[in-house]
């Protein structure tokens, strides 16, 4: 890379790729219980857009650990969007261990990243149907 090119992965935009064993499957669940539909499909692969992201659910034979958040989205009214999404048939996880508890799959968290509140974020978190564990913020000012 020359001098003009070390700034290349700050300009360029992100996108998660996320695995799916069963995409017609995976389809339904993004469909049904998220209200989201592919805005593009390709024999594989299916293409969501969520404000000025993208992410892509891409059939694979390996499964996702869940061990960690994998993607997340930032919403302004947590209860709301964990009370819509529960009422869709979204189980959401349920955390007590040290310095970290959800109280109704939400918990408190302080303000270290990937916080982006000044005081932290209040976060939830859900397992899609392909066990990939996806995450709501909200971040706390």
């Amino acid at each position: 890379m020359n001098g003009d090119d070390r700034n290349v992965f700050a300009r360029a935009r992100v996108a998660t790729r996320l695995p799916a064993q069963d995409l017609d499957r995976a389809r339904r669940f993004y469909s049904e219980q998220l209200g989201l539909e592919p805005v593009d499909e390709r024999p594989g692969g299916l293409l969501y857009r969520c404000g000025d992201a993208e992410f892509v659910l891409f059939r694979s034979a390996g499964a996702s650990p869940g061990t960690f958040t994998q993607m997340a989205w930032q919403v302004d009214d947590i209860e709301a969007v964990v009370s819509e999404l529960g009422r869709r048939g979204v189980v959401f996880e349920e955390v007590d261990v040290p310095g970290f508890r959800t109280r109704g799959g939400i918990a408190e968290i302080e303000g270290n990243y990937p916080s982006k509140g000044a005081r932290g974020e209040r976060g939830a978190w859900f397992r899609d149907s392909e066990g990939n564990l996806l995450g709501i913020g909200q971040p706390v000012f």
